[in-house]
């Protein structure tokens, strides 16, 4: 019987590899069917791993095999340092899903950088700028103008999910790269932003099932890099406001975010006078006016609460309504999508386009294509008639 091989890596990478990825030596010990004592004996170079469990690490950690034998861990930023204060996600405890997550786009990004210097394409500049003492209105008001999507055109899409497409459009034309990302429970996240310039970043979770919720999410986070602009928002890491004073935050990115989905024009003509009363707003009527705008009812309480067609008190009582209707209704499925439409549901037509436009010039080869897009170059085909058509379709999410 051959002698086991055992790996030279360095303990100082593994401990880097687990920390930075959020995990505990348990958790991994558990994913390679070894004792927690043997992971922490490989990380104070007591022993070695064999070569076929550095490759199942690497694979666990979305590392490449080569870091593991490097002489020193590589110097990278905090996460927190990239991406804008989430509520309740405290800095260097983010879950491992959600640090991979940034982590992916971080890399999508800086991808999309490269390849755009490769071709020799402008990169547009997402240049709106929003201050916290203005009102909510005016920050939606300038974001719409910034997206360029008239009223006419939003009042006759045909469905929630032709509008999810428009907007995450018009963000990616406006100079925003819009990724989804998976695994991360809604709980910890439904969007993030991440603060780099040229080409921020909005992510948006794909667990949410309701095209219209990923639309204003998809808004608020808009709003939150306006806010970065005006140089009103820190990233994370160094983000020092109280938690109430974030909240205060959080609510104007909401009421600017629902000003920008619905003009104050367009929603005084949608409102008829003799129903603009608190005692008009049960479930049934937000539905019906949401469903005009394509936005989700909770979006629409938001708006009309802020232009005074809704009393405080009873947005309130409407928000507590509306949650226990939801809790009543049955789970929505995903649904089925093919491995392009999922493809086009993670990186955005933006990104797709320019892999298959550097592929296409020989720029890069059909593996780093397939690598960068997480898809097996037998389904290239169907990408490119997804991006010749109208954009991913309801089930395209990661």
């Amino acid at each position: 019987m051959p002698a086991t091989e055992f790996a030279p890596v360095n303990p100082k990478v593994l401990v880097w590899a687990r920390t930075e990825g959020g995990w505990s030596a348990e958790q991994v010990a558990k994913t390679l069917h070894v004792k927690p004592e043997r992971v922490v004996a490989w990380e104070q170079g007591a022993r070695k791993p064999t070569f076929r469990q550095i490759e199942n690490l690497a694979r666990f950690f979305h590392r490449p095999l080569s870091v593991f034998f490097q002489p020193a861990p590589p110097e990278l930023p905090p996460l927190a340092a990239e991406y804008r204060r989430l509520p309740g996600v405290e800095v260097g405890a983010e879950s491992p899903a959600l640090r991979l997550a940034i982590r992916q786009m971080l890399n999508r990004r800086a991808l999309a950088l490269d390849l755009l210097e490769e071709l020799g394409e402008a990169v547009r500049l997402f240049d709106p700028v929003a201050h916290l003492d203005e009102g909510p209105a005016a920050v939606g008001a300038r974001l719409r103008a910034a997206l360029g999507v008239p009223i006419e055109s939003q009042l006759g899409w045909s469905n929630e999910w032709q509008a999810w497409r428009a907007w995450r459009d018009a963000a990616e034309s406006a100079g925003v790269l819009v990724f989804q990302f998976a695994k991360v429970t809604l709980e910890e996240a439904r969007g993030l932003s991440l603060l780099d310039w040229p080409l921020p970043v909005v992510g948006i979770n794909a667990k949410e099932r309701v095209p219209e919720a990923k639309a204003f999410t998809l808004m608020h986070e808009l709003v939150h890099l306006m806010l970065v602009r005006g140089h009103e928002e820190q990233p994370a890491l160094t983000e020092k406001r109280s938690a109430a004073e974030w909240s205060a935050v959080e609510r104007f990115a909401e009421a600017a975010a629902s000003h920008a989905l619905v003009p104050e024009e367009a929603l005084q003509q949608a409102v008829a006078p003799a129903r603009a009363t608190d005692q008009a707003w049960g479930i049934a009527e937000v539905q019906r006016l949401a469903r005009r705008f394509r936005i989700t009812p909770l979006a629409l309480a938001t708006r009309l609460r802020e232009s005074g067609f809704m009393s405080w008190q009873r947005y309130h009582e409407w928000r507590a309504e509306w949650a226990e209707f939801v809790a009543s209704l049955p789970k929505r499925g995903g649904g089925f999508a093919t491995p392009a439409e999922k493809a086009m549901g993670r990186a955005g037509r933006p990104f797709v386009r320019l892999v298959l436009e550097a592929l296409d010039a020989n720029r890069i080869t059909s593996v780093d294509a397939a690598r960068y897009l997480d898809l097996k170059f037998q389904h290239f085909d169907q990408l490119r008639a997804l991006l010749r058509g109208p954009g991913e379709g309801k089930t395209s999410d990661a």
